[in-house]
This record gives C-alpha cells, sequence and structure tokens, in this order.
C-alpha cells in the first residue's frame, strides 16, 4: 500500500485534471509553491521526504488527525528583511500546506520527523501484523 496525495487546493485546474491528463507517466507540471515530496516503502517502514531548505525546524507545522499526515507551514518575512534595500531578490519563501493520508498499515503512535540539511524527513513505521513475516520450514509428520 503507498501514501496518497490529497488535493488541498479549493478548486483543481480543469486543464491539469481532465484536459492534460498525465499521458507521459510521470510527465508532470510541478506543484507550484509546494515542496517536492519523495515517498518510499521499505520492509518496515515508509519514508516520506519533502524539500524545504533555508527554514528551521520551529516554522513547520505537522499533525496527524483521522488517518491524515498534514504538513503545513505559514510564510512570515521576518521585519529586518522588509527593511533591506534589494537591487535583486529571488529568495522567497511562502506558505504551503501538503496532506497525505495514510495507509491502515501505518503505525501512527510512532511516526518521527528530523529536520536537516532542507530536508524534512518523516519516518512511518508499519505496524507489526502489516511486517512480512519470515519463512519457516514445517516438518512433515508421520
Amino acid at each position: 500500500m503507498s501514501l496518497i496525495r490529497r488535493n488541498t487546493g479549493l478548486m483543481p485546474s480543469l486543464w491539469d485534471e481532465v484536459l492534460a491528463p498525465d499521458w507521459f507517466g510521470g510527465i508532470q507540471k510541478p506543484l507550484r509553491n509546494l515542496p517536492a515530496v519523495n515517498i518510499r516503502e521499505e520492509e518496515s517502514q515508509f519514508i516520506l521526504e519533502l524539500a524545504i531548505p533555508g527554514q528551521k525546524k520551529e516554522d513547520f507545522n505537522i499533525e496527524v488527525d483521522q488517518d491524515v499526515l498534514t504538513i503545513s507551514m505559514e510564510s512570515g518575512e521576518k521585519k529586518e528583511e522588509t527593511v533591506k534595500q534589494y537591487t535583486r531578490r529571488e529568495f522567497h519563501y511562502t506558505s504551503f500546506k501538503r496532506a497525505f493520508t495514510l495507509p491502515e498499515s501505518v503505525n501512527q503512535e510512532d511516526i518521527r520527523a528530523d529536520y536537516r540539511e532542507g530536508i524534512l524527513r518523516f519516518s512511518l513505521p508499519k505496524k507489526q501484523e502489516a511486517l512480512p513475516t519470515k519463512k519457516r520450514l514445517i516438518a512433515i509428520g508421520g
């Protein structure tokens, strides 16, 4: 089972959703103002990574409610940055909100998050009953 991205926008773009579906197997225009996400499944857990450089771990709001993991950040330009005069300014941070529906196999009580080197990484461990069982040999009686 995999994690499912939820659309948090008010209304999906008609062109993106209906008229220009993903015909080429993964070639889509990047989502504006949303951090890029990698999701990897391992034997005992899912790993979810968001690329969000230049922030502090205190900038993020992370919550789990009714099988939905929601990650958000509010844009807050620092006061000293608004006073400075820039010749050119390309650095900017915007608010975002991403929500992921968690599969039933995730142990929600043990979800861990870590933010290092611009990557917000989540460890989503699987429940014990969802882990693969080891092969065992059965002896034939007789």
